[in-house]
């Protein structure tokens, strides 16, 4: 009788884990893509092999497309929801927005629907910060930078307020186009992630 309970246990122990384990969904651009990289090398594959590492069973889908704005990110959300179940979403857009011009109400709405999408679907939901050269101007820079902690603090979620801090505008750790991080930036990418991820895990 005492082996048949302790069996028992054992199994429900591992079903317990099992529940617990999640899908993580990577919803992003070009960065999160490994645009130029191969895309095992790319920070959201970094990603995958550090939850193994921690002992953390997640799966990690990366649902990221080179040149994606929000707008197209925002249309393409349900069906990945839908699709995956996931138990957080990393949302990583606006980068192409930026680059483009677009008004930063209009990033902001589609990024609010994207959160409100998630969460609706049960995902817990982390905002990736983005910020723009300087040589677009001060009032738009400015503007756009702010989009992020507004929908932080009005929807409640994580933020990384400058995804590639300490990546962007160094050299060494973007590509010729200086628009996209070299393979050597991966692994900061992760660092800057890690600490307001690991959390919603």
């Amino acid at each position: 009788m005492r082996v048949w309970l302790l069996s028992a246990g054992l199994a429900l122990s591992l079903l317990a884990q099992g529940a617990m384990a999640g899908t993580v969904l990577v919803v992003g651009d070009s960065i999160s893509a490994g645009f130029g990289l191969d895309t095992r090398q790319g920070w959201v594959a970094l990603l995958e092999q550090r939850l193994k590492r921690e002992g953390f069973d997640d799966k990690v889908v990366n649902a990221s497309i080179t040149g994606d704005t929000s707008a197209s990110g925002a249309a393409r959300l349900g069906p990945l929801l839908a699709a995956h179940k996931p138990a957080l979403v990393i949302v990583e857009l606006g980068g192409n927005d930026g680059l483009r011009g677009q008004p930063p109400a209009q990033l902001k709405q589609n990024l609010a629907s994207m959160i409100d999408a998630s969460q609706a679907a049960g995902a817990k939901v982390l905002l990736l910060g983005m910020q723009l050269p300087p040589n677009y101007g001060v009032r738009y820079t400015t503007a756009f930078a702010k989009v992020y902690g507004e929908l932080a603090s009005e929807k409640s979620v994580p933020l990384v307020p400058f995804f590639l801090e300490g990546v962007g505008g160094v050299p060494e750790l973007m590509q010729a186009d200086g628009v996209h991080p070299t393979q050597a930036a991966q692994g900061k990418l992760l660092e800057n992630a890690w600490p307001a991820l690991k959390p919603l895990l």
